[in-house]
C-alpha cells in the first residue's frame, strides 16, 4: 500500500506546485517533468493548467507548444491509458480541454474553451465542444512570431452550404 501511496502524493503535491507557481517555461514546466510528463524544450505552461492527474507519463508535450491559462489535458479515463501528445509549435487556448487519445498536430491551435474529443491535423485551428476546424495555420503562433505574421497565414475553413437551403434567387 505505501508503495503506491507515496508516489501518488509526490505526484499530487507536485502537481499542485505546478498549477500555482511562477515560471511559465521554467519552474511549471519542471515541475511537470518531474511528475513524468514528456515535455520538450521551450515549451510554455500557463497558470492553474491542469496536466493529467494521475497517470502523467500518459502525456507529451512537444518543442515550444504552449498550454495557457486553465487548459485541461486528460491522458485517460478509468481502464483506457491512451494518453495525449500535443505537438510542435501547438498553442491549447485558456480554458481549453483536451480528451484522451487525442493527438494535436504540429502547428495546430485549439481555441479558448475548446473542447477536443478526437486527434487535430496538424496546421488546424479548432474551435468549439467539440472542437472543430474553423482555419488552417500557415505560420504557427509562437513567442518569435508577429500577430500581424500569424493572422496573415490564416485561412477559414468555409463548411460546405446545406442542399436544402433556397439559392439567392428563389430555386
Amino acid at each position: 500500500m505505501a508503495e503506491r501511496l507515496l508516489p501518488a502524493l509526490k505526484n499530487r503535491l507536485l502537481q499542485a506546485l505546478a498549477r500555482s507557481v511562477p515560471g511559465a517555461t521554467s519552474l511549471r514546466v519542471w515541475l511537470n517533468r518531474w511528475r513524468g510528463v514528456h515535455i520538450g524544450q521551450n515549451v510554455w505552461i500557463g497558470y492553474d493548467a491542469v496536466i493529467e492527474t494521475s497517470r502523467p507519463d500518459l502525456v507529451t508535450i512537444c518543442d515550444r507548444a504552449t498550454v495557457q491559462i486553465r487548459a485541461t489535458i486528460i491522458a485517460h479515463f478509468r481502464e483506457q491509458d491512451s494518453g495525449v501528445v500535443i505537438g510542435e509549435d501547438v498553442t491549447v487556448g485558456p480554458g481549453a480541454i483536451v480528451l484522451p487519445n487525442v493527438r494535436i498536430g504540429q502547428g495546430a491551435i485549439v481555441t479558448a474553451g475548446s473542447v477536443v474529443t478526437k486527434s487535430v491535423p496538424p496546421k488546424t485551428m479548432v474551435q468549439g465542444n467539440p472542437a472543430e476546424p474553423i482555419a488552417t495555420v500557415e505560420v504557427p503562433l509562437r513567442l518569435d512570431v508577429s500577430m500581424k505574421e500569424f493572422a496573415k497565414g490564416l485561412k477559414p475553413i468555409r463548411p460546405a452550404a446545406p442542399a436544402d437551403v433556397p439559392k439567392e434567387n428563389g430555386t
